[in-house]
């Protein structure tokens, strides 16, 4: 019994990922690994499940009957882990959380580590990327997204902090070519701005009742990349227009001026995203609950 179970979870990674080698990666496991876990599951069951080709993978009718049922199995065994776990306050077991990769090493990876360091049998597994991920067919128990969450088809979600724009630059900048007293003031100064697929990032200042405003200011420096934005500025090449947590040391070092104080700012939301479930793990509740109480301090300078 117990190799069937460990089976289960296997044949369900291998339909949900699309191959056996997507599944292995999924799982940290080989591909023969997984491919010797299939194999004997339809031996035992007498049945073939899959429909192999050297292009492409398949469920058979008698794997689609046993997929929807290992399913149903599969919620239940974490039904009843999540309940066993809500009865205790420490929590166990792998934790897999995607993440944005600049403001996942800044700002959320060390408040996880913390919490993995409260909790020595919880296991962190965390992905860095940019793109926005699949959170149930990839396996996550946790993705961090900022500005809009996108489809949520499926998953519950909590904001969990605020993140603030501002213009900033150097000492040395400001002293050469002056500083921005208003708005208008920025289409007169060199800046430093995000360019991607040959497009550039307009500024964005939120204006009461009406759309923000867009503001694009001369740039002879365009980068992909925020921190080299920020290192750009700090070399006194121009202003820069960047998340307050990303500049928060090089202003409290004095490399980097906040300007424009008085005038809005653009905030947008960080969240959190994971699969619906009648019970909530402890340990993602307590990442979850972690974040939602620190990260708006991180965030600001």
């Amino acid at each position: 019994m117990s190799e069937a179970l460990n089976g289960i979870g296997v044949f369900v990674a291998a339909v949900e990922s699309g191959s056996f080698s997507s599944a292995a990666e999924r799982l940290h496991l080989s591909r023969s690994a997984v491919a010797k876990t299939i194999a004997r599951i339809e031996a035992r069951l007498d049945v073939r499940l899959f429909h192999r080709t050297t292009r492409s993978q398949t469920l058979t009718e008698d794997g689609q009957i046993y997929y929807e049922r290992c399913l149903r199995a599969l919620e239940e065994i974490r039904a009843g882990e999540a309940v066993l776990e809500s009865g205790r306050r420490e929590a166990v077991g792998r934790l897999r959380v995607t993440m944005p990769v600049l403001f996942g090493r800044r700002c959320v990876a060390p408040v996880l580590v913390r919490l993995a360091q409260a909790h020595p049998k919880l296991e962190l597994d965390l992905s860095f990327n940019d793109r926005v991920v699949d959170v149930i067919e990839d396996g996550f128990d946790l993705a961090i997204r900022n500005g809009p969450p996108g489809d949520g088809a499926g998953l519950m979600m909590r904001r969990i902090g605020l993140q603030r724009m501002t213009v900033c630059a150097a000492p040395d900048y400001l002293a050469r070519r002056g500083t921005p007293a208003e708005l208008d003031d920025l289409r007169s100064h060199e800046a430093v701005t995000y360019g991607r697929a040959g497009r550039v990032r307009p500024w964005l200042f939120p204006m009461e009742g009406g759309k923000p405003l867009d503001i694009t200011p001369p740039s002879r420096m365009r980068f992909e990349d925020m921190e080299a934005i920020a290192d750009a500025a700090v070399a006194g090449y121009g202003l820069a227009w960047l998340p307050c947590w990303l500049i928060r040391e090089r202003v409290r070092a004095g490399s980097l001026v906040p300007l424009l104080a008085d005038q809005p700012r653009l905030v947008f939301e960080s969240h959190a995203l994971w699969p619906q479930t009648p019970h909530l793990p402890l340990r993602v509740r307590l990442a979850i609950d972690a974040l939602a109480a620190e990260l708006p301090a991180r965030a600001e300078f």
